[in-house]
């Protein structure tokens, strides 16, 4: 069992919370069970996996599908997983995982119908939470921009609870090239913008066509010159009195108008 939280191997993976270490070693954290659970439909991704006894009993069966994997489980204290994670409460298990995303003609060449553009996104946890309705609602990938928050950071990971594994990820990306390639392949570009068109006011015909969805800054939105690449900008409308919506709920709901034609069309 691991002990000693100021070993070379517990610092080694709690470099990992930094973005220059995975950017260096093409690795990523991933904690807690349903993380796991996830991984576990792509184990090759699993490098290292450390577990509390706690975890151990209280996840058995888990940890049933693990062995059944044969993957090494590394039993450490809690002192040792509260130094390797970057949360107060760790949730008992720490994954070491290879990162997995691809690259933008990589999708382009799978002719995706629905595709969810994060630029500029700075908060984790909408840009996380963004990915998993992208992967509720069916999305065939999230973008995100080269000014985006990392999606490997582990307040990301965290909150898309798994969503992570289930669709391919783009990162890096300059928006006004990825916009251009996009339309080349024949995706429309919507931005959701509250001075758009409102929502309600597009066709199903509209709505089932391939989309990209460009989601903007939470606090000023979007750069003008990215405005001027897409085809359309549309909008969520309040009908109560909030002042404005969350990004990742307008993101959900624009996704979802999209995934409800494009599925209704099928």
């Amino acid at each position: 069992m691991l002990i000693d939280p100021k070993s070379n191997q517990v610092r080694g993976v709690a470099k990992l919370n930094k973005k220059d270490a995975r950017s260096e070693t093409g690795l990523f954290l991933l904690e807690g069970p349903q993380g796991l659970k996830e991984a576990l439909d792509r184990p090759k991704l699993i490098v290292d996996l450390y577990a509390t006894e706690e975890a151990l009993e209280r996840h058995a069966d888990l940890f049933d599908r693990v062995d059944a994997l044969k993957i090494d489980v590394q039993r450490v204290s809690e002192a040792v997983l509260k130094v390797m994670c970057d949360t107060n409460t760790p949730q008992g298990i720490l994954a070491v995982c290879h990162q997995l995303h691809v690259d933008l003609q990589d999708l382009i060449d799978t002719k995706p119908q629905l595709v969810a553009l994060l630029a500029n996104i700075r908060d984790p946890g909408n840009a996380g939470t963004v990915l998993r309705a992208a992967d509720a609602a069916g999305a065939d990938a999230v973008i995100f921009s080269d000014n985006s928050v990392d999606v490997y950071n582990p307040k990301v990971v965290r909150s898309t609870t798994g969503s992570i594994f289930h669709l391919p990820i783009v990162i890096g990306a300059d928006i006004a090239k990825t916009i251009e390639s996009l339309k080349s392949a024949g995706i429309q570009i919507f931005a959701a913008n509250g001075g758009g068109a409102e929502l309600p006011t597009l066709s199903k015909d509209q709505l089932a066509k391939p989309t990209a969805w460009v989601m903007g800054n939470e606090a000023w939105g979007f750069e003008p010159e990215t405005l001027e690449l897409v085809d359309l900008e549309v909008a969520v409308p309040i009908y109560g009195a909030a002042e404005s919506l969350n990004l990742a709920t307008a993101a959900s709901i624009c996704l979802y108008a999209s995934a409800f034609a494009q599925n209704a069309a099928d």
